[in-house]
């Protein structure tokens, strides 16, 4: 008989993206199909959680929402905002505790070309580590491909490079990137209205701050191929050349 080593425990953390419907249900699943049209891998990589927090739901309400986005392709992980008793087999996990980060919704353009699920697997998330005390820039020397997350919450990110196309940039403050932004770009991912978006050459499929974004789409051409700022003026981005 070989020893075997003892069952290991280990914490990990994940970003995750929140859904909160809102009524009436049938208008929020139509406008959820229209950011699907637009988008249509961002939902399978993500992990979603649905916050059913102030709706009055009966179970057979509940279960048809789920039944509605399992239809859609969107997997839901966990329900927060309605008690345990309230479940049962069929449904997710109800969970409590999260630590809210403000919205961080960024949906996938539809300008892009959708990541496939081989290239996700074989182009795992980079994570930058966790400032030991207090928030700081993570510099990465190096260009992000496609399929790849760089995701640093405490601080601002600068890539040396360029972003590809299907690649991802999630940073706490500001995101530089000294080559041609072609991915999507998220700043301000934990609540920072501040933060902005720097690139020399700006050909973004998104870019989001503070929780609000654009698609390449919403983005027009004005400022297409330029160096250019992307930053919030009240409740919309706006972007300033920076040259």
């Amino acid at each position: 008989m070989t020893d075997r080593p003892p069952i290991r425990f280990r914490g990990r953390s994940f970003l995750a993206m929140v859904l909160a419907p809102v009524p009436p249900i049938d208008q929020w699943l139509a406008e959820l199909d229209a950011l699907k049209q637009r988008a249509p891998a961002f939902f399978s990589v993500r992990a979603i959680i649905l916050d059913v927090t102030g709706l009055r739901f009966e179970r057979s309400d509940l279960a048809q929402l789920c039944e509605e986005l399992n239809r859609r392709s969107i997997t839901i992980l966990g329900i927060e905002g309605i008690g345990p008793t309230s479940l049962g087999p069929g449904f997710p996990p109800p969970l409590v505790g999260g630590k809210p980060v403000e919205d961080i919704a960024p949906p996938e353009p539809g300008a892009a070309t959708p990541e496939a699920p081989a290239a996700q697997a074989s182009a795992p998330a980079l994570v930058a580590p966790p400032a030991p005390s207090r928030p700081r820039s993570f510099v990465l020397d190096a260009p992000v491909r496609s399929g790849q997350v760089i995701q640093h919450l405490d601080g601002d990110v600068t890539v040396l490079g360029s972003v590809a196309s299907g690649a991802e940039v999630i940073a706490g403050g500001s995101i530089h990137v000294y080559g041609a932004l072609r991915g999507r770009a998220i700043a301000g991912a934990v609540g920072d209205p501040g933060a902005r978006i720097l690139a020399r050459k700006f050909e973004p499929e998104l870019i989001a701050i503070d929780g609000l974004y654009k698609t390449a789409d919403d983005l027009g051409g004005a400022r297409w191929g330029q160096a250019v700022q992307a930053r919030l003026e009240g409740d919309a981005i706006i972007l300033v050349p920076f040259d």
